[in-house]
Order: structure tokens, then sequence, then C-alpha cells
């Protein structure tokens, strides 16, 4: 970036903001805010779980008000900063918006792994997975009714990124670039978000037999040299907790043949927004990522992607279309 700014995060736990945000925070010499903390701290004064606090907080708009009013002034005071913060987004303007996203079994892992306080605790993968999801929504429910804004927006932030697989210093890593302008600039300068993806987590919406030179070896060889920094940034679309290929099938293989656990992309359409052909981006994924396609992906790169809950209920004959997407 030209202009030096402050670094928001937002994220649901488990997603590695604190880790990063920290490292990011002494690597570029600025403060860190965790607004995280003073939930914690809050929870802990009234003997309430974190869980509790956010569904108290739903009825007693004091709660919130005292963090909001916080930020607002923090973010008034022009000071640049790494803030850890869900809603810090909505409150800086000149700032780089960082969301931080993660596999929710992995994030309950995470959880899980890391000592616990009164405030926070879970005796199973199943009960921290499922407490994260009402945490999370009891947010997202909260900030919709209260500030009129969806967290789970993509378009709401600079730079999303996934960090299922991605070990924290290649996270810092890639953040950093991003903001010093030596990462895909034309992305978030034109037409944020960057997305930074996993691989192995992002759908096809074409036939593997459909797709050509796929297995080239020259192709693959020169981006496994050249890195995923230097990779074009994929076409993705999103829909629900799906992202999707639009145009970038090759390269998207490409990234998997070499290992990569990030690459980079732009967002095209999410949700209801037009994609191809006059479909929205979650009636062009219906459309286009059966049960088949899917499947055959997995198997042709050694990976496993959950079927998305449309290929569930539905055979390939049903939702079968002609093909619309590029390679």
């Amino acid at each position: 970036m030209t202009v030096r700014q402050s670094i928001v995060f937002n994220g649901d736990l488990g997603s590695g903001k604190s880790t990063v945000s920290v490292e990011i925070a002494e690597r570029l010499g600025m403060r860190r805010v965790s607004v995280g903390d003073l939930y914690r701290q809050m929870a802990q004064e009234r003997q309430m779980t974190a869980l509790q606090l956010n569904l108290h907080a739903e009825l007693d708009q004091a709660v919130d008000g005292y963090v909001d009013q916080l930020q607002r002034d923090i973010a008034a005071s022009g000071e640049p900063l790494v803030m850890d913060s869900r809603l810090a987004w909505h409150f800086f303007t000149d700032a780089l918006k960082v969301h931080m996203i993660t596999e929710p079994g992995e994030a309950a892992r995470r959880v899980l792994l890391r000592p616990s306080g009164p405030a926070e605790s879970y005796t199973s993968l199943e009960e921290a997975k499922a407490k994260l999801k009402e945490r999370s929504d009891s947010e997202r429910n909260r900030f919709l009714v209260r500030y009129g804004v969806d967290k789970a927006r993509l378009r709401n932030y600079d730079l999303v990124c996934d960090t299922t697989r991605a070990a924290p210093a290649e996270v810092i890593a890639h953040i950093v670039d991003a903001y010093e302008g030596r990462l895909a600039a034309d992305v978030l300068r034109d037409a944020p978000p960057l997305l930074l993806l996993d691989p192995a987590r992002v759908y096809p919406t074409e036939d593997v037999q459909n797709l050509r030179g796929l297995w080239e070896g020259d192709f693959v060889g020169a981006v496994g040299a050249a890195g995923d920094r230097a990779l074009e940034p994929l076409s993705i679309g999103y829909s629900g907790e799906y992202f999707f290929v639009v145009d970038g099938h090759r390269r998207l293989s490409a990234a998997l043949q070499n290992g990569f656990t990030l690459v980079p992309a732009r967002l095209v359409a999410e949700a209801d927004e037009p994609v191809v052909g006059g479909l929205t981006a979650t009636e062009y994924f219906t459309r286009q990522c059966r049960a088949g396609t899917v499947h055959d992906w997995e198997a042709a790169h050694k990976i496993e992607l959950p079927l998305p809950e449309h290929a569930l209920r539905a055979p390939d004959a049903v939702l079968a279309g002609d093909p619309v997407a590029g390679a």
C-alpha cells in the first residue's frame, strides 16, 4: 500500500486471528488492540461464557455500546494499528480489512487444543464445533439487527484468507505482501476482495474429462517453480459456505499438483449476484457442481471435498446442464 494505514482482522474463533495479528503488529511496528480480549474479560467479570455474553448482548445494548465507542475513538485517532475485532471493518474506513476463515472442524480442533478459561471451554470436538457455530450465528444476527451489516458478506473486506492448511508464517507473509502492495495489488485496488484460498477447498464446476491440459507437465512445472504468488488470480464465485471456480480450473489443478496451500483469486460473484448467463452465483453453483463432478475432481487430485447440500439432495441427472464455465 502507498499509504500507511491500519490493518483490521475479522474472523471466527479458531481462524488464527490472534496468532497472525500479534506477529504482524510486531513485524510492522504497530500497536495491537484485541476486542476479543476485552469481551472475554467482560464475560469473566459477569461469570458468563463467551457465548452467554453474546446472547446477553442481543438484549443489552450497553455491552456492544461500550466496545463500539472504543473502536470509533480508536479509528478516529488516525493511529496506524492492528485491530483484532469482529466488527472493526465496520468502523474503520482507512484500513486493510482482513477476514480470516477456516474449515469448521479444523477451527474446533484448534480451539480444543489451546488452554481454556472460565469464559470459554468445551468437552469434545463436536461440542466445540456446535458452540462455535452458535456463537458465530449469534454475532451475525446481532450485527444484522443492530448495525444492518452482514459479517458473512465477503465484499465487506479487502482480503479474505483461508487458514485451514496454511502455516501461520505463510499466512503472515501473504498478508504483509498484500498490505505493502507486492501481492495482487490490482485486485485490491480495483476489485476487492482479494481471496487467498486453500485450493483443496475450492469446488470445480466442470467435469474433469471436459478439461484439457490439466496434466500438462510444462505448465504444472512452471507454476510450481514460480510459486503461488506468481499465479494469475482465479475467478471465483461464492455461495453460502462454498467457493467454486468460474474460470481457472487449469491453474487450480496445477496448484493442487504442486501442493500449494494458498492461491490468489478474485471474487466475481457471491450469493444473488449475477455470474454467467444470467445465473446468480448460487444458481450457477447448483447447476454446475454435481456429485459426479466433485467425486471425479477428488479422485484426480487425491483430496476430499464434502458434497454441497444441493448435490446431496438431487441426482446428477436433475442438475445437469450444458457447460458454461471456462478453464
